[in-house]
């Protein structure tokens, strides 16, 4: 969205159109748009309430009702944290006595949102025009928020009390993976962090052996979505804590913690049950700790599945009973799935070179029932592991 765009939606009839949109169904936006034109508005206008509406409605799971009143980009939406993510940030900030923030990237305000709602004063920048126009828009019912449309590396950042980065990961063609290719760039990140109260959002999959050891890590989990790795400085970090997995769910958070260096879980035979751990204890590397609470082991160093002889009713857990365990043979599988019956098929995979859809396909299922297959390699060889999938925990 450019600038004339958004001035555009800003305007009594922009906001007639976003106010008329409905984007619950396909055939609400065909009726929608028939109306819109009808009425003889600007179709360039139509299309972007159109656009606007769609990023609205994605929104809804970060912001929930929020969402409706506020305008979006389409890659600030994308990096933006979720509000509950976000009230845990500044949660950081107010248990470390800051009472000041700068924002420094803000997007479309997320941050600076939940910052403002502890009371905090924030200073919010943003280098893109019309994504800081967005941000003052989204933050102007706080009157402890100021929204500037800086580089913040022309900055004098000894003005501000603690510093929240949350540095560029896409560019305009695709998402950026070398952390030196951030906006700002992370080693100049880094630097301005360690030097006061600090916190940095980075995406979950960021190398460990670019995590500096003065800080505490943390990955982020909710309801089994992996959405962030964040990194603590200073008084926002907590002095016991090296790294941590934080798992939100509808019932509350948990989280596995350490001060100690990296181990391996340990090592064992396939047990009656199979145990998929969650994306933040994968991530953290804290597959041991998780195994040492649950009493399981892993089936192949390198694979993160945890297996043992009990079910195991774990936050942390996605648990499957075994019930056939088959070498890896395709006209084998196909002849199990058929004298099974099989129809509907659920095919799940670590350290096998497969792609399921493919796979799924030369298996052909046709018949009533449903199954479960995970495929994964053992010691030196792959193996087909028909399971039921276990109540999850509550």
């Amino acid at each position: 969205m450019n600038r004339d765009e958004f001035l555009q939606l800003l305007s009594k009839e922009g906001q007639s159109l976003l106010a008329q949109i409905d984007y619950t169904t396909k055939l609400d936006i065909v009726k929608t748009i028939t109306k819109l034109r009808a009425q003889g508005h600007d179709p360039a206008l139509i299309a972007n309430a159109l656009s606007q509406a769609k990023l609205r409605k994605r929104a809804e799971t970060k912001f929930g009702e929020f969402a409706e009143r506020m305008f979006f980009t389409e890659d600030a939406l994308e990096q933006a944290s979720r509000l509950q993510v976000a009230a845990l940030h500044a949660n950081r900030f107010n248990q470390a006595g800051v009472t000041q923030v700068a924002d420094l990237g803000c997007g479309i305000g997320a941050e600076s949102l939940a910052f403002a709602s502890l009371d905090l004063k924030v200073s919010a920048y943003e280098i893109d025009e019309v994504t800081s126009a967005i941000a003052a828009y989204n933050l102007a019912i706080f009157d402890n928020v100021e929204v500037n449309n800086q580089d913040v590396t022309k900055l004098d950042l000894e003005q501000h009390q603690a510093l929240f980065f949350d540095p560029a990961r896409r560019n305009s063609k695709a998402r950026l993976f070398n952390p030196q290719d951030f906006a700002p760039n992370f080693d100049w990140v880094i630097e301005q962090a360690k030097k006061k109260p600090s916190g940095i959002k980075l995406g979950p999959g960021h190398p460990h052996n670019q995590i500096p050891q003065e800080a505490e890590a943390q990955w982020v989990s909710v309801e089994g979505d992996l959405v962030e790795l964040s990194l603590w400085f200073n008084e926002t970090k907590r002095q016991d804590v090296t790294r941590s997995a934080l798992l939100i769910t509808k019932d509350g958070k948990h989280e596995l913690k350490t001060n100690q260096k990296e181990e391996p879980a340990p090592t064992g035979e396939l047990g009656q049950y199979i145990h998929e751990p969650d994306n933040a204890v994968i991530r953290s590397h804290l597959i041991n700790l998780l195994a040492e609470q649950t009493n399981t082991h892993t089936i192949d160093p390198q694979i993160a599945y945890l297996t043992g002889n009990d079910n195991k009713t774990s936050p942390w857990l996605k648990s499957y009973k075994i019930e056939q365990v088959l070498p890896f043979d395709r006209k084998q599988l196909k002849a199990y799935v058929k004298q099974n019956d099989i129809g509907t098929l659920e095919i799940k995979k670590r350290g096998a070179d497969i792609t399921p859809e493919e796979l799924r396909k030369e298996l052909s299922p046709k018949g009533k029932n449903k199954a479960t297959l995970i495929v994964t390699r053992i010691g030196d060889a792959h193996r087909a592991i028909f399971v039921e999938p276990q109540p999850v925990a509550e």
